[in-house]
């Protein structure tokens, strides 16, 4: 069987724009959401989100980047920083050989409300050339092999919330059948924008708790009343080890060992109430693995902060790991970032992946009241110092789909 490892991360979340700053901001507990400066919200019901700040792509030319939507560019962003992550030498790279899988679950929804407002204001003839390629999911795998010269397989995954982890989940699938050695993997997502942040609203899935922005987003506590929209990417660089090794690579984050999915079959937007999907999907990831329940140190969950989803969700770890679903640590990261649709479960890996490297587990900040029906160890507030070998990443997104994610501390 081949070893896959994670050797480079890059990301772009709303608290902060590298690798670095995202993580000192998340084991410290900081939120990143705040009122939405990027439109006027006066008119909607829910006013706040977890926005990028001061994003810039500074090597990309200014007529390159107006022909890129916002999650295109974020991918490109983390994936630069992921390549210099990793030390991986591009140049003595057979680029043919390196594949590009990004998920995206909406892609230019911002663009798309940009040229429609075109169309009707001055008809047909004014609609940019640009505004498909623009829009489609996929430009951000396509981009970032135009920018960096990878002409190996690439495409896009497209499963809502989970789409930047079933990514990774492919990814991984085709590293182990051999089909490739190098993959850059991850998901992007931008969709704060009036017609996505009024879908959302229509949907009553969104936090309302406008006067407290900070405290918004609190999974798990019995006082949680929606999620709040979030936006960034996270990517990596996986290889097998093998080719980690011929190439003496800086570092080695973990070792990916396992990828399970499943459906819930069960409605459009709804979990599953009692986490049928979700226990499924984490049973499958750790057959995968080849773990027991036993070994699993950490659970970093979807944890949305939504009243059904974080329920179903505790249903699911409690079906699988039983009485001890009690002593392992679960908590979300979505409580400072908001929900990163499309990017969220790449990000949640990368947070994963340092969980394991620094021996560190974030927290579940805002767990003020707790929920008779969530009631494990949700690493309330501040972050906990704990060895982690094994840990698991769960996403699960619109339509049923649900995937976790296996990783373990990389030993010789």
């Amino acid at each position: 069987m081949r070893r896959i490892v994670v050797t480079g991360v890059g990301c772009v979340t709303p608290v902060g724009n590298d690798l670095e700053t995202t993580w000192e901001n998340l084991i410290k507990g900081v939120s990143g959401i705040d009122v939405i400066r990027s439109f006027d919200v006066s008119e909607f019901e829910t006013k706040i989100g977890a926005e990028v700040k001061d994003f810039e792509l500074d090597f990309i030319p200014p007529k390159e980047k107006r022909k890129m939507d916002s999650f295109v560019q974020f991918a490109i962003k983390a994936t630069d920083e992921a390549i210099k992550d990793s030390g991986i030498d591009l140049e003595k790279e057979n680029k043919e050989k390196i594949g590009v899988v990004i998920g995206a679950g909406i892609g230019g929804l911002r663009v798309i409300e940009q040229q429609h407002e075109i169309l009707l204001k001055s008809g047909p003839r004014r609609v940019s050339p640009f505004l498909i390629p623009m829009l489609i999911p996929d430009m951000a795998a396509g981009q970032v092999a135009i920018q960096f010269g990878f002409s190996g397989l690439n495409f896009a995954t497209v499963s809502a919330c989970a789409s930047g982890a079933h990514a990774l989940g492919v990814a991984l699938n085709m590293m182990k059948a051999g089909i490739v050695d190098v993959v850059i993997a991850g998901g992007t997502e931008s969709c704060i924008t009036p017609l996505g942040l009024a879908g959302f609203c229509s949907m009553k899935a969104l936090s309302t708790r406008n006067e407290e922005p900070q405290k918004a987003s609190r999974p798990f506590d019995k006082e949680r009343d929606g999620f709040v929209m979030g936006e960034g990417a996270g990517i990596v660089i996986l290889e097998t080890l093998e080719h980690a090794k011929n190439r003496n690579a800086d570092k080695i984050y973990c070792e990916f060992i396992g990828a399970g999915m499943s459906c819930d079959a069960y409605h459009m937007t709804a979990p599953d109430p009692d986490g049928i999907g979700a226990s499924l999907s984490m049973k499958n990831a750790l057959e995968d693995a080849n773990i027991s329940p036993e070994e699993v140190d950490y659970i970093n969950a979807h944890g949305t902060s939504t009243p059904l989803n974080d329920k179903s969700e505790t249903k699911g770890i409690k079906k699988v790991f039983g009485k001890r679903a009690y002593d392992i640590p679960v908590s979300s990261v979505k409580s400072m970032i908001g929900h990163l649709l499309g990017a969220a479960g790449a990000v949640e890996f990368i947070t994963t992946c340092l969980t394991i490297k620094e021996g560190i587990i974030p927290p579940t900040i805002n767990y003020e009241f707790p929920d008779p029906e969530c009631d494990l160890n949700y690493v309330p507030n501040k972050s906990i110092k704990k060895e982690v070998n094994i840990a698991i990443s769960n996403s699960f997104g619109f339509g049923g789909h649900n995937i976790t994610l296996v990783l373990k501390k990389f030993e010789e």
